[in-house]
C-alpha cells in the first residue's frame, strides 16, 4: 500500500506498444494474472504511487474496496500524483456492495476536483479486462485515438457510462472513448457516421448510427 513516504515517481515511462508496466506490488495478484497472457505485463520496482503505465503518457491508479473503507488516505495519494505529474491519470475504483456508499463522493473528488478520469469496476478481474481493452485500443492507432487526445476530463456518471455500454457493439472501452469525445449520450446520438468512425471504427460506428436512427 502506498503511503506518505512512497515516492511519486510520476514521470513518463517508456512503454513498448502493446505492453503494460506494472508496479511490483501487484505480483501474484488477480489483476496481474488477468492481464498477463493477453498483453505483455512487465512488473518493476520504483514506479512509486503509480500502479500501471499503459503508455508513455497514460497511467492507472487503482483504488481498492479496502482503500475506500479505510478512509481518505487514498485521496492524498491522488493529490500527490496530480500535483507532481503531467501524465494522464486514469483512476480505477472498486465499486462493490461494501464500497458503494463511498463512490459518489470519490467520483466527484477525482473527476471534478482533480480533473482525472474515473472508471468503476466490480473487482480486480474486471479491472484487468478493462486495462487489456485500453492497451489494445491504444495499440491500434495511437495517433488518432481520442482517448489519448481528449480535450479535457469529464465526469463520467456511472449510470450514463453503463447506458452507453448497452448500445450494440459498445463495451466498456468504447463507451469511455465515446463519452470522452462527445461528452454525453445526446451528442453521441447526433454524431455523424464519419465522426463516430474516427472514435470506434467503421463497423461499430455503423451499429451505433443504425441503433440511434431506428430509435429516434
Amino acid at each position: 500500500m502506498a503511503n506518505e513516504t512512497t515516492p511519486v515517481r510520476a514521470g513518463a515511462v517508456n512503454v513498448p506498444l502493446g505492453h503494460v508496466i506494472g508496479n511490483e506490488k501487484w505480483k501474484g495478484s488477480q489483476i496481474a494474472q488477468g492481464i498477463q497472457g493477453k498483453v505483455k505485463l512487465i512488473l518493476e520496482d520504483g514506479l512509486g504511487i503509480v500502479d500501471f503505465h499503459l503508455s508513455n503518457r497514460t497511467c492507472i491508479l487503482y483504488i481498492s474496496e479496502a482503500d475506500l473503507v479505510a478512509g481518505n488516505g487514498f485521496k492524498r495519494r491522488l493529490v500527490r500524483f496530480r500535483n507532481a505529474s503531467s501524465l494522464q491519470g486514469i483512476v480505477i475504483v472498486e465499486k462493490t456492495q461494501l464500497s458503494d456508499q463511498y463512490f459518489p463522493a470519490v467520483q466527484k473528488f477525482v473527476a471534478l476536483e482533480l480533473g482525472m478520469t474515473l472508471l468503476p469496476v466490480a473487482n480486480q478481474g474486471e479491472a484487468a479486462q478493462l486495462i487489456i481493452q485500453l492497451v489494445q485500443e491504444q495499440a491500434k492507432d495511437r495517433a488518432s485515438n481520442p482517448f489519448l487526445n481528449q480535450k479535457g476530463p469529464r465526469l463520467l456518471e456511472a449510470s450514463v457510462f453503463q447506458t452507453v455500454q448497452q448500445i450494440p457493439g459498445v463495451g466498456k472501452t468504447k463507451a469511455l472513448l465515446l463519452l470522452e469525445q462527445f461528452g454525453n449520450i445526446h451528442q453521441i446520438c447526433n454524431a455523424t457516421l464519419q465522426e463516430l468512425e474516427q472514435v470506434v471504427g467503421r463497423a461499430v460506428a455503423q451499429q451505433i448510427h443504425t441503433f440511434f436512427t431506428q430509435t429516434k
